[in-house]
């Protein structure tokens, strides 16, 4: 789903910055150039307390000229949701998703015991973000971030994702060489970005730190955490019109393409009732 996918990204872009951040103020295509935006991102980073191990993470960087080109060309959320949908919610992923549910049985029970999101939305958010992990992308998330923190169109918004994906390093949580993802910076199987990586990623499977590239439960509690966190009712519907629609438009605020989610939450929760 990589035309899809580049869509998608951008709806997640507007994830809050951490509340105690304090306003960045690195200028966006400075007179320095990328070089000069980046030496003067790392002062305002290590004042709000990355470390060396942490800023090294900037050292050689470049802008990513593809990144700026898959952000400037979006547009399939013009789709109606019957032409978007019934591309998305294809038979091999269905089908895919059916056996993964089976195969998650337990861990999906306890997470919705724990956070209250019945496995069938979070395997529609799993299948249709990377393909239940398939297409993570293969982009740096610190260039990527870097280049769309530098480009005015999203400055302020990005230098904080910027700031997140450094911390993700300072904290030992991911090094930079494994923080790869798609053109928006977005990491793991269903595609966190940096702040939402810091904010709502939880270790479930046991080990010291979150792993939302190789850990299926860690995936999907992470995930359910973000719904929980945004407001996910336990026990309510998730349709158009009940009271878990909005959450999930927190997790995507394009229309069709929660729609979609929830259809195929639908369609993934009929067939494990049967």
């Amino acid at each position: 789903m990589p035309n899809a996918k580049a869509a998608i990204a951008a709806t997640l872009i507007g994830a809050l910055l951490i509340a105690a951040a304090p306003a960045l103020a690195a200028q966006c295509n400075s007179r320095g150039g990328f070089p000069g935006f980046i030496a003067e991102f790392k002062k305002e980073a290590a004042a709000q307390g990355i470390s060396r191990r942490g800023l090294a993470a900037l050292d050689g960087i470049s802008v990513e000229n593809s990144v700026l080109a898959a952000d400037r060309r979006q547009g399939v959320f013009r789709q109606s949701f019957e032409q978007f949908s019934g591309r998305m919610i294809s038979r091999d992923r269905l089908t895919k998703g059916a056996r993964l549910m089976a195969q998650h049985a337990a861990a999906l029970k306890h997470i919705e015991q724990r956070y209250g999101v019945p496995g069938a939305v979070l395997v529609a958010i799993w299948g249709l973000e990377t393909d239940y992990g398939v297409n993570q992308g293969k982009l740096s998330v610190v260039r990527s971030v870097a280049t769309l923190a530098y480009d005015c169109r999203r400055s302020d918004k990005f230098q904080g994702e910027l700031i997140d994906a450094l911390r993700i390093v300072d904290r030992g949580m991911m090094t930079s060489a494994e923080l790869r993802g798609d053109w928006a910076g977005e990491i793991g199987q269903t595609q966190f970005l940096p702040s939402s990586y810091v904010k709502y990623a939880v270790s479930f499977g046991g080990g010291r730190h979150p792993d939302l590239i190789r850990n299926a439960a860690d995936v999907l509690a992470s995930t359910a955490n973000y719904l929980k966190s945004h407001g996910w009712q336990r026990g309510q519907g998730w349709d158009q019109g009940q009271p878990n629609f909005a959450v999930i438009q927190e997790w995507n605020k394009a229309e069709v393409y929660a729609k979609t989610i929830a259809l195929f939450a639908d369609k993934l929760d009929a067939g494990q009732r049967r």
